[in-house]
């Protein structure tokens, strides 16, 4: 049998005590939290990386606490996002030597610019050429001038940049997907997904799967434990389309 893709499946963030009892164990600790989600589910999407580079302490007790086909995705750190807008190669390698703490880890470091960040070639080309091509990277670039082909093409061209699909509330139908990596990278980030919701998404990454690139889904935080459970319910119905 062919070998396929492995579906990565997880929410943004995993440090809310709010989700204690709901779904962490009743009476887990913070620092135990991490632990106790790597139980269940199979990767993280990292939002404080996107406040302060990570440590190699930070990292290492991270890897410390979940086992070894866990990973992570982590938010680029805002200097480089925010701050510089993809423009200062600097910062833009600073950024790719945190990500290499990681190891064999890092599902992917996820660049998400300002929805009001419109498209600027300039300053892409100034990040690609400065992000090594061996470094999974994600771009969650939502500003209605960026969806182009001729930017598609460039992302592409990097190897191993992918284009983020994210729902949003805001988007009419479920968001697209463009394929420009080994790897997909899709934000489900509705406030509400019912069950329909739910299989039409596990339906549209199967084939991917099929067509042996990892897959990774991430649901938005919430305060109350329903990320985690929608993620958990995703995961199962992903994985009997997938053994149809």
């Amino acid at each position: 049998m062919p070998a396929r893709g492995r579906l990565y499946v997880g929410t943004s963030g995993f440090s809310y005590s709010s989700w204690v009892g709901g779904f962490y164990p009743p009476g887990t600790r913070s620092g135990d939290l991490l632990r106790a989600y790597a139980t269940r589910l199979g990767a993280v999407e990292l939002n404080n990386t996107f406040y302060q580079f990570p440590t190699e302490a930070k990292v290492m007790a991270w890897r410390a606490a979940t086992p070894e086909g866990f990973r992570f995705t982590a938010k680029a750190q805002q200097r480089v996002t925010h701050w510089a807008r993809l423009a200062d190669p600097v910062q833009t390698r600073r950024l790719a030597a945190a990500m290499r703490l990681f190891g064999d880890r890092l599902g992917a470091t996820l660049v998400r610019v300002p929805d009001t960040f419109v498209r600027d070639d300039d300053r892409l080309a100034s990040f690609l050429n400065a992000w090594p091509r061996d470094l999974p990277v994600a771009f969650d670039l939502r500003h209605p001038s960026w969806l182009d082909d001729e930017v598609l093409s460039r992302v592409a061209e990097h190897g191993n940049a992918a284009w983020v699909a994210t729902d949003r509330d805001e988007l009419p139908e479920p968001a697209r997907i463009f394929v420009t990596a080994p790897f997909l990278y899709v934000r489900l980030r509705r406030s509400a997904y019912g069950d329909a919701d739910l299989a039409a998404w596990a339906e549209r990454v199967s084939p991917f799967l099929d067509d042996r690139r990892d897959v990774f889904v991430f649901f938005r935080h919430t305060d109350e434990p329903s990320a985690p459970l929608l993620a958990i319910d995703f995961l199962a119905r992903a994985t009997m389309v997938s053994a149809r």
